[in-house]
């Protein structure tokens, strides 16, 4: 795969460490997540899926005591240095997460909130930007004439789409969603797995699930992780009909969770 062509984002060696002088609970991790397709992580419970989803967009920074090492090359530069502005970055690479977090503020205000930090817009402007963002993932006819109430009034589902509508009013490059239905009933389920295929032509999207039927139907591309080890990696369909590596054939196979 051609970086400068076909990856969004490049993990080199990644390394990962909750504490100091503990071993890695991400171990020389390098991936290439390929642009405009969703990639699916994938792996039995404390393997490392949802610590990878965090050093992508450095929301490990906010424990200091947590640190990375290695490349993660995003835009042809090292967002594991030092000096990168995470504000900067976490627009740019956007993170919906398990479980519903809408602001405590009104459907409009969740949205307008984070691009008054970055765009100065007309009050039409605004407007016009929190009705698309509604609009692509399906709330827009739900809370048109509600977009003074509480986030947090919305169902569960409804929610989560607000969510993902505050991310995508950011115009990111990159989409992380942790096991973003699992909070969620199977109608809510559906309609987010089908929002989700219908963003992937315009973002790269990262999503990590305990489901491997999720995995199945919505990825382009799976990693396997494994006592945060990457066992494999490659095209869904390719992984789930013929994967390469037995520890990948018996986790699919259902013989661990």
């Amino acid at each position: 795969m051609s970086e400068l062509q076909s990856s969004a984002i490049s993990l080199r060696e990644l390394s990962f460490f909750y504490r100091p002088n503990t071993e890695p609970s991400l171990k020389n991790i390098s991936i290439e997540i390929p642009k405009n397709a969703i990639t699916a992580l994938m792996g039995p419970s404390g393997c490392g899926k949802s610590t990878l989803l965090r050093c992508l967009n450095r929301m490990y920074s906010l424990y200091p005591e947590q640190r990375a090492t290695g490349e993660v090359i995003f835009e042809g530069r090292n967002i594991l240095l030092p000096d990168v502005d995470l504000n900067a970055l976490r627009a740019r690479i956007g993170m919906v997460f398990q479980k519903p977090t809408p602001f405590p503020m009104s459907i409009f205000e969740n949205i307008a909130f984070g691009i008054r930090l970055y765009e100065k817009l007309s009050r039409a402007q605004m407007r016009e930007r929190v009705l698309e963002a509604l609009t692509r993932v399906g709330l827009a006819d739900e809370v048109r004439n509600k977009l003074e109430d509480l986030g947090t009034s919305l169902s569960g589902g409804q929610q989560q789409r607000l969510c993902v509508a505050r991310t995508i009013a950011l115009k990111p490059e990159i989409i992380l969603l942790d096991e973003p239905t699992s909070a969620l009933d199977p109608i809510a389920t559906n309609t987010v797995e089908q929002l989700i295929r219908g963003l992937k032509g315009e973002f790269s999207i990262v999503i990590v699930t305990h489901n491997m039927q999720q995995a199945q139907r919505l990825s382009d591309y799976s990693a396997l992780l494994y006592l945060g080890e990457l066992v494999e990696f490659g095209a869904t369909s390719t992984l789930f009909a013929n994967a390469a590596h037995e520890r990948t054939r018996r986790y699919l196979g259902g013989e661990f969770s």
